[in-house]
Protein backbone atom coordinates (compact mmCIF):
# COMPACT_ATOMS: atom_id res chain seq x y z
CA UNK A 1 0.00 0.00 0.00
CA UNK A 2 1.04 3.63 -0.35
CA UNK A 3 2.61 5.06 2.79
CA UNK A 4 0.61 7.67 4.62
CA UNK A 5 -3.03 6.61 4.37
CA UNK A 6 -4.26 7.75 7.80
CA UNK A 7 -6.35 5.79 10.23
CA UNK A 8 -9.72 7.54 10.03
CA UNK A 9 -10.48 6.38 13.57
CA UNK A 10 -7.20 7.45 15.12
CA UNK A 11 -7.41 8.09 18.85
CA UNK A 12 -4.49 10.54 18.68
CA UNK A 13 -6.20 13.18 16.52
CA UNK A 14 -7.27 15.20 19.55
CA UNK A 15 -4.19 14.52 21.69
CA UNK A 16 -2.56 17.84 22.65
CA UNK A 17 1.13 18.21 21.91
CA UNK A 18 3.57 21.08 22.21
CA UNK A 19 5.16 19.76 19.03
CA UNK A 20 2.15 20.46 16.82
CA UNK A 21 2.77 23.42 14.50
CA UNK A 22 1.05 26.57 15.72
CA UNK A 23 -1.65 27.55 13.21
CA UNK A 24 -3.48 30.88 13.13
CA UNK A 25 -5.94 32.46 10.67
CA UNK A 26 -2.96 34.16 9.03
CA UNK A 27 -0.84 31.01 8.65
CA UNK A 28 0.27 29.69 5.29
CA UNK A 29 -1.28 26.37 4.28
CA UNK A 30 -0.28 23.42 6.43
CA UNK A 31 -0.34 19.77 5.42
CA UNK A 32 1.07 16.48 6.60
CA UNK A 33 2.22 13.02 5.74
CA UNK A 34 0.18 11.52 8.55
CA UNK A 35 0.03 7.71 8.68
CA UNK A 36 -1.04 7.80 12.34
CA UNK A 37 -3.97 10.16 11.85
CA UNK A 38 -2.63 12.76 14.29
CA UNK A 39 -4.01 15.54 12.05
CA UNK A 40 -7.41 13.97 11.44
CA UNK A 41 -9.53 16.98 12.34
CA UNK A 42 -10.56 18.99 9.31
CA UNK A 43 -9.03 22.24 10.57
CA UNK A 44 -5.64 20.67 11.26
CA UNK A 45 -4.44 20.26 7.67
CA UNK A 46 -5.13 21.30 4.08
CA UNK A 47 -2.82 18.85 2.28
CA UNK A 48 -2.71 15.06 2.66
CA UNK A 49 0.66 13.63 1.61
CA UNK A 50 1.25 10.07 0.40
CA UNK A 51 4.31 8.19 -0.81
CA UNK A 52 4.17 5.30 -3.26
CA UNK A 53 6.54 3.33 -5.45
CA UNK A 54 5.48 2.95 -9.04
CA UNK A 55 5.64 -0.83 -8.99
CA UNK A 56 4.59 -3.51 -6.48
CA UNK A 57 1.81 -1.28 -5.14
CA UNK A 58 -1.94 -1.69 -4.93
CA UNK A 59 -3.09 1.50 -6.64
CA UNK A 60 -6.74 0.80 -5.83
CA UNK A 61 -5.97 1.80 -2.24
CA UNK A 62 -5.53 5.39 -3.39
CA UNK A 63 -9.32 5.60 -3.14
CA UNK A 64 -9.02 5.25 0.63
CA UNK A 65 -6.73 8.26 0.79
CA UNK A 66 -8.94 10.19 -1.59
CA UNK A 67 -12.04 9.56 0.52
CA UNK A 68 -10.19 10.66 3.64
CA UNK A 69 -8.87 13.83 1.99
CA UNK A 70 -12.13 14.74 0.30
CA UNK A 71 -14.09 14.41 3.53
CA UNK A 72 -11.76 17.03 5.03
CA UNK A 73 -11.53 19.31 2.01
CA UNK A 74 -7.85 18.58 1.41
CA UNK A 75 -5.54 18.45 -1.57
CA UNK A 76 -3.85 15.08 -2.13
CA UNK A 77 -0.10 15.30 -2.70
CA UNK A 78 1.33 12.08 -4.13
CA UNK A 79 5.08 11.52 -4.07
CA UNK A 80 5.94 8.90 -6.69
CA UNK A 81 9.24 7.14 -6.10
CA UNK A 82 10.40 5.59 -9.40
CA UNK A 83 11.51 2.24 -8.04
CA UNK A 84 10.30 -0.69 -5.96
CA UNK A 85 10.33 -0.48 -2.19
CA UNK A 86 11.67 -4.04 -2.20
CA UNK A 87 15.47 -3.88 -2.59
CA UNK A 88 15.39 -7.29 -4.28
CA UNK A 89 13.37 -5.82 -7.15
CA UNK A 90 15.51 -2.75 -7.74
CA UNK A 91 17.79 -2.22 -10.70
CA UNK A 92 20.92 -0.09 -10.91
CA UNK A 93 20.58 3.67 -11.23
CA UNK A 94 21.77 3.60 -14.84
CA UNK A 95 19.48 0.73 -15.80
CA UNK A 96 16.54 2.59 -14.25
CA UNK A 97 17.45 5.70 -16.23
CA UNK A 98 17.82 3.74 -19.47
CA UNK A 99 14.45 2.07 -19.00
CA UNK A 100 12.76 5.41 -18.34
CA UNK A 101 14.25 7.24 -21.30
CA UNK A 102 13.56 4.30 -23.62
CA UNK A 103 9.88 4.35 -22.74
CA UNK A 104 9.89 0.99 -20.93
CA UNK A 105 8.60 2.66 -17.75
CA UNK A 106 5.87 4.73 -19.35
CA UNK A 107 3.31 2.16 -18.24
CA UNK A 108 4.37 2.54 -14.60
CA UNK A 109 3.70 6.27 -14.66
CA UNK A 110 0.56 5.86 -16.74
CA UNK A 111 -0.86 3.38 -14.22
CA UNK A 112 -0.40 5.78 -11.30
CA UNK A 113 -1.71 8.81 -13.17
CA UNK A 114 -4.71 7.09 -14.72
CA UNK A 115 -5.69 5.89 -11.26
CA UNK A 116 -5.16 9.38 -9.83
CA UNK A 117 -7.42 10.74 -12.57
CA UNK A 118 -10.34 8.84 -11.03
CA UNK A 119 -9.90 10.53 -7.65
CA UNK A 120 -12.02 13.47 -6.54
CA UNK A 121 -9.51 15.51 -4.53
CA UNK A 122 -7.22 18.13 -6.12
CA UNK A 123 -3.91 16.41 -6.96
CA UNK A 124 -0.24 17.40 -6.71
CA UNK A 125 2.21 14.95 -8.31
CA UNK A 126 5.75 14.99 -6.87
CA UNK A 127 8.12 12.71 -8.80
CA UNK A 128 11.72 11.76 -8.03
CA UNK A 129 12.25 13.92 -4.95
CA UNK A 130 15.59 15.14 -3.57
CA UNK A 131 17.50 14.37 -6.76
CA UNK A 132 20.20 16.86 -5.70
CA UNK A 133 21.07 14.92 -2.53
CA UNK A 134 23.81 12.46 -3.47
CA UNK A 135 24.32 11.11 0.06
CA UNK A 136 21.12 9.09 0.19
CA UNK A 137 19.57 5.84 -0.99
CA UNK A 138 17.60 7.10 -4.01
CA UNK A 139 18.70 5.64 -7.35
CA UNK A 140 17.70 8.80 -9.23
CA UNK A 141 19.93 10.99 -7.06
CA UNK A 142 22.94 9.45 -8.80
CA UNK A 143 21.95 10.77 -12.24
CA UNK A 144 23.48 13.82 -13.87
CA UNK A 145 21.38 16.94 -14.21
CA UNK A 146 20.62 16.46 -17.90
CA UNK A 147 19.63 12.85 -17.26
CA UNK A 148 17.23 13.74 -14.48
CA UNK A 149 15.68 16.56 -16.48
CA UNK A 150 15.01 14.27 -19.43
CA UNK A 151 13.44 11.64 -17.18
CA UNK A 152 11.28 14.17 -15.33
CA UNK A 153 10.06 15.75 -18.55
CA UNK A 154 9.15 12.38 -20.02
CA UNK A 155 7.23 11.33 -16.91
CA UNK A 156 5.27 14.58 -16.74
CA UNK A 157 4.35 14.13 -20.38
CA UNK A 158 3.13 10.59 -19.76
CA UNK A 159 1.20 11.66 -16.68
CA UNK A 160 -0.48 14.62 -18.36
CA UNK A 161 -1.88 12.33 -21.04
CA UNK A 162 -3.96 10.65 -18.30
CA UNK A 163 -4.26 13.27 -15.57
CA UNK A 164 -5.24 16.66 -16.94
CA UNK A 165 -5.81 18.71 -13.81
CA UNK A 166 -2.82 17.88 -11.57
CA UNK A 167 -0.10 20.29 -10.52
CA UNK A 168 3.43 18.93 -10.87
CA UNK A 169 6.07 19.53 -8.22
CA UNK A 170 9.82 19.55 -8.77
CA UNK A 171 11.23 18.90 -5.32
CA UNK A 172 15.00 19.12 -4.70
CA UNK A 173 16.45 18.89 -1.24
CA UNK A 174 17.66 22.47 -1.59
CA UNK A 175 21.39 21.87 -2.03
CA UNK A 176 23.94 23.94 -3.89
CA UNK A 177 23.91 22.95 -7.55
CA UNK A 178 20.21 22.10 -7.68
CA UNK A 179 19.76 24.32 -10.72
CA UNK A 180 21.40 21.60 -12.86
CA UNK A 181 18.30 19.47 -12.25
CA UNK A 182 15.60 22.07 -13.01
CA UNK A 183 13.54 20.51 -15.83
CA UNK A 184 11.87 23.64 -17.19
CA UNK A 185 9.03 26.03 -16.48
CA UNK A 186 6.61 24.13 -18.73
CA UNK A 187 6.71 20.97 -16.58
CA UNK A 188 6.91 22.55 -13.12
CA UNK A 189 3.94 24.14 -11.37
CA UNK A 190 5.30 24.12 -7.81
CA UNK A 191 8.78 23.90 -6.31
CA UNK A 192 9.18 21.78 -3.20
CA UNK A 193 12.00 21.79 -0.65
CA UNK A 194 12.91 19.59 2.32
CA UNK A 195 13.60 21.25 5.67
CA UNK A 196 14.43 19.29 8.82
CA UNK A 197 15.58 20.60 12.16
CA UNK A 198 17.38 18.08 14.36
CA UNK A 199 18.89 19.73 17.40
CA UNK A 200 21.54 17.06 17.95
CA UNK A 201 22.70 17.43 14.35
CA UNK A 202 22.59 21.24 14.46
CA UNK A 203 24.88 21.39 17.45
CA UNK A 204 27.31 18.85 16.05
CA UNK A 205 27.56 20.65 12.69
CA UNK A 206 27.36 24.31 13.75
CA UNK A 207 27.80 24.38 17.50
CA UNK A 208 24.35 25.90 18.07
CA UNK A 209 20.63 25.49 17.41
CA UNK A 210 19.34 26.58 14.01
CA UNK A 211 15.93 28.11 13.38
CA UNK A 212 13.39 27.17 10.72
CA UNK A 213 14.25 30.32 8.79
CA UNK A 214 17.97 29.55 8.87
CA UNK A 215 17.37 26.05 7.57
CA UNK A 216 15.00 27.20 4.81
CA UNK A 217 16.93 30.24 3.56
CA UNK A 218 19.68 28.57 1.44
CA UNK A 219 17.27 26.40 -0.54
CA UNK A 220 14.70 29.16 -0.87
CA UNK A 221 17.28 31.57 -2.25
CA UNK A 222 18.33 28.98 -4.84
CA UNK A 223 14.81 28.40 -6.19
CA UNK A 224 13.01 31.72 -5.80
CA UNK A 225 14.12 32.97 -9.22
CA UNK A 226 12.03 30.31 -10.97
CA UNK A 227 8.91 32.34 -10.17
CA UNK A 228 6.94 29.33 -8.95
CA UNK A 229 5.01 28.86 -5.72
CA UNK A 230 7.31 27.26 -3.15
CA UNK A 231 6.32 24.63 -0.61
CA UNK A 232 8.26 22.83 2.07
CA UNK A 233 7.22 19.38 0.88
CA UNK A 234 8.89 17.58 3.78
CA UNK A 235 9.24 19.20 7.19
CA UNK A 236 10.25 17.86 10.57
CA UNK A 237 11.87 18.95 13.80
CA UNK A 238 13.06 17.24 16.97
CA UNK A 239 14.94 18.42 20.04
CA UNK A 240 14.37 19.71 23.54
CA UNK A 241 11.31 21.71 24.56
CA UNK A 242 12.78 25.10 23.69
CA UNK A 243 14.00 23.95 20.28
CA UNK A 244 10.67 22.35 19.40
CA UNK A 245 8.69 25.38 20.58
CA UNK A 246 10.71 27.69 18.34
CA UNK A 247 10.11 25.55 15.26
CA UNK A 248 6.45 24.86 16.06
CA UNK A 249 5.78 28.58 16.36
CA UNK A 250 7.53 29.57 13.15
CA UNK A 251 7.03 26.93 10.45
CA UNK A 252 3.55 28.10 9.34
CA UNK A 253 4.10 31.80 10.00
CA UNK A 254 4.16 34.21 7.06
CA UNK A 255 7.74 35.40 6.78
CA UNK A 256 8.50 38.59 4.87
CA UNK A 257 11.72 37.06 3.59
CA UNK A 258 9.83 34.11 2.04
CA UNK A 259 7.04 35.76 0.01
CA UNK A 260 6.68 32.80 -2.37
CA UNK A 261 6.33 30.21 0.40
CA UNK A 262 2.73 29.00 0.20
CA UNK A 263 2.66 25.84 2.33
CA UNK A 264 4.59 23.50 4.60
CA UNK A 265 3.91 19.76 4.76
CA UNK A 266 4.96 17.96 7.93
CA UNK A 267 6.48 14.46 7.87
CA UNK A 268 4.62 13.04 10.84
CA UNK A 269 6.50 9.84 11.46
CA UNK A 270 9.87 8.48 12.36
CA UNK A 271 12.47 8.88 9.60
CA UNK A 272 12.32 5.96 7.15
CA UNK A 273 16.06 5.77 6.46
CA UNK A 274 18.93 6.43 8.91
CA UNK A 275 20.64 9.78 8.64
CA UNK A 276 24.29 9.67 7.51
CA UNK A 277 26.91 10.10 10.19
CA UNK A 278 25.38 7.80 12.76
CA UNK A 279 22.43 10.02 13.66
CA UNK A 280 19.94 7.21 13.35
CA UNK A 281 16.29 7.74 12.50
CA UNK A 282 14.95 10.93 14.11
CA UNK A 283 11.34 10.73 15.27
CA UNK A 284 9.47 13.72 13.85
CA UNK A 285 6.04 12.61 15.04
CA UNK A 286 4.07 15.23 16.96
CA UNK A 287 2.32 12.73 19.28
CA UNK A 288 4.29 10.36 21.45
CA UNK A 289 2.56 7.09 22.24
CA UNK A 290 3.49 4.76 25.07
CA UNK A 291 4.15 2.04 22.51
CA UNK A 292 6.70 4.12 20.57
Amino acid sequence: MPRGIPDANSITTAVPSDKRPVLTPDSIDFGAYDPHGDFGEQSQSKIEHLFLPWEDVDLSTLTLADNYAQARGRTLMITIEPWSWSPDWRVSDQELLRSILSGERDDNMAAVCSTAATLKSPIIIRWGQEMDETDNQFSWSHWQGAEFKAAFRRMVGVCRAHLKSANFMWSPKGNQGLEAFYPGDDVVDIVGLSVFGYQQYDRAMTGRDLSFSERLTPGYERVKSYGKPIMVAELGYEGDASYVASWATNVATRHAEFPELTAVVYFNDREIYPWPGGYGRPDWRVVREATN
